[in-house]
């Protein structure tokens, strides 16, 4: 068994679809629309076979929180430490907020984790 995708509901969708696209080598599909629900997403493919499903939907607007109970944060491996810290420097090069890192973790975990554009914490591993 293996996680088909996750999905996360957004207030901008264009610019998290960019995120994601751009930095992370995610392809998006076109744009599903549901005129009677209000509603549109996009599903974002990446090398591995996982998707991230980007909702956004008329009347769900609350922000996350960083003691909220819920999915914590979405991981990607880079494949090496190097990529570890290019990616987190291209992030903070371009106005991305680096919430740690890079950095070894207390468990031999080597990471960083950054913020998407709408406070998501995204963490960044080997």
């Amino acid at each position: 068994m293996k996680i088909e995708h996750l999905a996360v509901w957004v207030n901008d969708l264009e610019n998290m679809k960019h995120f994601y696209t751009t930095y992370f080598n995610g392809q998006a599909n076109d744009k599903y629309t549901n005129t009677r629900k209000q509603f549109e997403s996009y599903f974002i493919s990446f090398e591995s076979g996982a998707r991230l499903e980007i909702m956004r939907q008329q009347g769900v607007d609350n922000t996350p929180s960083d003691t909220m109970i819920g999915w914590a944060h979405i991981a990607f491996s880079t494949g090496s430490k190097e990529a570890v810290d290019e990616l987190t420097e291209r992030l903070k090069k371009d106005g991305y907020s680096v919430v740690n890192g890079s950095r070894v973790t207390g468990d031999g975990y080597y990471e960083s984790v950054v913020e998407d554009p709408e406070g998501n914490l995204v963490e960044l591993t080997v």
